[in-house]
C-alpha cells in the first residue's frame, strides 16, 4: 500500500479557536481476528504533518519492534521540526507499550530515552502493514508502517533502480515553500546512487525543473550499529542530504536533514516491466495528489482523477474531482476535453517517466509528470500552472464495481485542513479507523475512528467514536463513486467523499465539502 502524500497547506497554520470538550455515541464491538500477536516484529514506520503550536513542517521516520504481547522492546528515530533552530534530531525508545482490538485498531505509546513520548493510533491492514496518525498532541501527522526484514539491513541489499516520491517544505534565504519531488536513482549495493532522473516543483522556483539528471552521489549505512539493528543509513539526493530507513529490498523511507528545508516519503524497486514507450502504458489508472496553491488563494488542494491511455499517446475516459481551499469541482470527460495526449520519456529510457496532459474548457489545462515503478503503479506529480502536489499513481482492475463486490472490513487514512469557517485560520485534521460495508446487500456502512484536529480546543486528540454512513456506486463504478461517512458525538461532522476504486478493495477518496480539503485511502483487511 502506497503512503499517501498529503502535505496539505503546512506553511501557514497557527491555530487560535477553542471548544467544549467531547463525547460520543458507542461504536459497535470490535470484531475480527486481530490481537497484540498481529503486532510482532521490526517495523519502519513515518509520519509528515505539522507542529501542533508552530504550524511548521515535522516529520518523523523511524524503527520500532514489538514483542506480540504488548511491549515495544526497542526503536530508533529522526525527526525534522523546522520551528526549531537546530530542525533534525535522532532519538531512541527506552521503552514501550500497545494494545490491538480484535477490528486491528490500536495504540502504541513509547517513551524515548531522555524524556518524550511517542503516541500514535493505529489500524492494521494486516501483521505487516497499517495506517497510523500521532495522538500526543505535540503534532497533527499522518503515516504508516512496514514489518521490516533486518536481514536486509545490509548495504548489498540497497541495489537496483528505485522510484521514489518525496515532499515538504523548501527553504531559501527569504522564504519558505511546498516542494515536490519525484524521480528514479540507481543504487549500486556498494556506497553508491550511481544516477538517476528527477522532476522538481519547488515553490521557491518559477517553473517545474523538468527532467534533470541525478549527479552520482553516495548512500550508507550507519557504523555504529543503527545500520545493522534498525536498517539507518544517510544519502545525498538531488543536492540535499536524507537519512533512510530500510524496509527490505524494496522499500525505504527517507527524511530530508539539512538547511534547505524538510521532506519525507518512500523509494519503492523498480521492476524490469516498467514502460519504455507509449505502447507500454496502456489502460485505465487512477491518482491522487494532494499539496497546495502557489497562486490564487494559496491554499490547501488534494484532486482524485482517472484517465484512459490507449498505448498510442492518447487520454480518454478522464474523470476528475478536485477541492482547492473549499472550491469543490468536478469534470467530465466529453466535448469540454480536448489535447488529452501522454508520452513515455524515451530521451530517458528506463527511468519510468511519462508527461500527460489535457484541457478542460471550463477548468484550464492540466499537466502531469509520473515516475513508473511497475507497469501498473508509480508516483505522480500535478505540475498545472500555480500548483504543487504529488501522490500514488494505480492501474485501475477492470470494473465494473459494486457495492456488492465491496463488502468486507477496511481501515482508512484521511488527512488535510479544516477551512475553519468559524474559526481564524485553517488547521490540519488527520483520521485513522476501520468501518464495515455491511453486507453485498446493503450499503450501510458503521465503524470506529480517532482523530487529531489541533486547534479544535484544548483537548483536540479524540479517539473511540463511532461512524456511520453509505456507500453509492455510480455508473460503472470508475469515477467519481459517492462515501459518505459522519462521526458522531461532539465535534460532529460528515464527510462527503467523491471515491475512485484502484480494485475492489481499494479507493482514493477527495472531500467535496466546502468547509475542508481533505484527502485519503480506504483499503480492505483479510
Amino acid at each position: 500500500m502506497k503512503r499517501l502524500l498529503l502535505t496539505l497547506a503546512t506553511l501557514a497554520a497557527i491555530w487560535l479557536s477553542a471548544c467544549g470538550g467531547s463525547s460520543n455515541p458507542a461504536p459497535p464491538p470490535p470484531s475480527g481476528n486481530f490481537s497484540n500477536a498481529s503486532l510482532k516484529g521490526q517495523y519502519a514506520f513515518s509520519l509528515s504533518g505539522v507542529n501542533g503550536s508552530t504550524g511548521a513542517y515535522y516529520a518523523q521516520v523511524g524503527s520500532f519492534v514489538a514483542d506480540g504481547v504488548g511491549n515495544i522492546s526497542g526503536g530508533l528515530a529522526d525527526i525534522v521540526d523546522l520551528s526549531n533552530s537546530t530542525p533534525a534530531s535522532e532519538v531512541t525508545f527506552a521503552s514501550g507499550t500497545y494494545q490491538i482490538q480484535a477490528n486491528g485498531r490500536g495504540q502504541i505509546k513509547v517513551l524515548y530515552t531522555g524524556g518524550g513520548v511517542l503516541q500514535m493510533s493505529i489500524s492494521l491492514k494486516s501483521t505487516t502493514q497499517g495506517l497510523a496518525i500521532e495522538t500526543d498532541l505535540f503534532s497533527a501527522a499522518s503515516g504508516n508502517f512496514y514489518l521490516q526484514t533486518p536481514a536486509d539491513f545490509t548495504a548489498a541489499s540497497f541495489k537496483g533502480n528505485y522510484t521514489f516520491d518525496v515532499s515538504g517544505v523548501s527553504f531559501t534565504a527569504t522564504a519558505a515553500a511546498p516542494i515536490s519531488i519525484i524521480g528514479q536513482f540507481a543504487a549500486d549495493g556498494a556506497a553508491s546512487l550511481t544516477g538517476g532522473t528527477i522532476d522538481e516543483n519547488d515553490g521557491n522556483q518559477p517553473a517545474p525543473s523538468g527532467p534533470l539528471s541525478l549527479t552520482p552521489t553516495s548512500f550508507a549505512l550507519d557504523s555504529n550499529g543503527d545500520g545493522t539493528n534498525f536498517g539507518r543509513g544517510t544519502l545525498a539526493l538531488d543536492g540535499r542530504a536524507y537519512v533512510f530507513y530500510l524496509v527490505d529490498n524494496t522499500r525505504v523511507k527517507l527524511l530530508q536533514e539539512d538547511l534547505l528545508g524538510g521532506s519525507s516519503g518512500d523509494a519503492v524497486l523498480q521492476t524490469a516491466t516498467v514502460p519504455v514507450d507509449n505502447a507500454g502504458f496502456t489502460g485505465g489508472f487512477v491518482y491522487l495528489v494532494g499539496g497546495a496553491g502557489t497562486s490564487g488563494a494559496q491554499g490547501p488542494v488534494a484532486r482524485v482523477a482517472r484517465f484512459t491511455a490507449d498505448g498510442n499517446g492518447g487520454l480518454s475516459a478522464i474523470s476528475l474531482d478536485d477541492n482547492n481551499t473549499g472550491s469543490y469541482t468536478h469534470i467530465s470527460q466529453g466535448s469540454n476535453i480536448s489535447a488529452a495526449t501522454y508520452s513515455i520519456d524515451t530521451a530517458h529510457a528506463g527511468s519510468g517517466r511519462g508527461t500527460a496532459t489535457f484541457k478542460d474548457s471550463s477548468a484550464g489545462t492540466f499537466t502531469l509528470v509520473f515516475y513508473l515503478s511497475a507497469a501498473s503503479s508509480g508516483v505522480i506529480q500535478d505540475t498545472s500552472l500555480g500548483l504543487i502536489s504529488d501522490g500514488p499513481l494505480h492501474a485501475q482492475a477492470a470494473g465494473p464495481f459494486t457495492v456488492a463486490g465491496s463488502a468486507g472490513n477496511y481501515i482508512f487514512n484521511w488527512s488535510g485542513v479544516q477551512l475553519g469557517s468559524s474559526t481564524a485560520v485553517p488547521f490540519e485534521e488527520d483520521f485513522v479507523g476501520q468501518y464495515i460495508l455491511t453486507s453485498a446487500s446493503s450499503n450501510n456502512i458503521t465503524g470506529v475512528v480517532d482523530f487529531v484536529e489541533l486547534g479544535l480546543s484544548s483537548n483536540p486528540a479524540f479517539t473511540n467514536f463511532s461512524t456511520t454512513g453509505a456507500l453509492n456506486v455510480t455508473g460503472d463504478g470508475t469515477n467519481n463513486n459517492a462515501l459518505t461517512i459522519t462521526i458522531n458525538g461532539t465535534p460532529s461532522f460528515t464527510f462527503n467523499y467523491q471515491g475512485y476504486y484502484v480494485d475492489p478493495n481499494t479507493m482514493y477518496l477527495v472531500c467535496s465539502n466546502s468547509s475542508r480539503t481533505t484527502a485519503g485511502i480506504v483499503t480492505i483487511q483479510p
